[in-house]
């Protein structure tokens, strides 16, 4: 049985649409694992210039745990609020920071109770001190780590790329004419 002349063969689709689909994905996916690279890039360079912060002798010179509700529905969360003692350039000073980003709030209150036990009172250990800023200091310094790991969101950039240039420069699919 013979295809009768009256029909007309199938219209061929263009994979333009699916091509361009394919590059706005790839695109997508580049942007944001260059936002995570970005990221993670400035954690890094900010934990390093921390590390290189100069390290002073300090003495921890109060030690509690505070606790808060926000509302009856909320677990309670605990903070351990340290304060310790340090001397800058023949000047003594006080500091409140076990972090960059200030003391950490938990609804944990074994983790309080751990990080506090890490800082008791009495105890002499040292601290880093922001010289731009001598009363900024913080007793535990942020971790390099995001430095270490930056190869995997740079890999969705890689990918990205790869997606987007390989569907603009693949070549139209061949046409199979009877």
């Amino acid at each position: 049985m013979s295809a009768s002349p009256d029909i007309p063969p199938p219209p061929r689709r263009s994979a333009g649409g699916g091509r361009w689909f394919l590059v706005a994905i790839g695109l997508c996916t580049a942007l944001l694992g260059a936002l995570f690279v970005w990221l993670m890039a400035r954690s890094y360079l900010r934990a390093k210039a921390m590390h290189a912060w100069p390290e002073v002798k300090c003495v921890i010179l109060s030690n509690e745990i505070r606790e808060r509700l926000h509302d009856p529905q909320s677990p309670r969360e605990f903070q351990v609020e340290v304060i310790y003692g340090y001397e800058w350039q023949g000047q003594a000073r006080t500091g409140d920071r076990l972090t960059l980003r200030g003391n950490p709030w938990t609804s944990k209150p074994n983790l309080a109770e751990k990080r506090a036990a890490e800082f008791p009172t009495g105890m002499r250990t040292t601290c880093r001190v922001d010289p731009a800023n001598p009363d900024f200091a913080v007793l535990k310094p942020d971790s390099l780590a995001p430095g270490y790991s930056i190869w995997f969101p740079a890999l969705f950039v890689i990918g990205g790329l790869g997606i987007a240039v390989r569907a603009l420069t693949r070549g139209a699919p061949p046409r199979i004419d009877d």
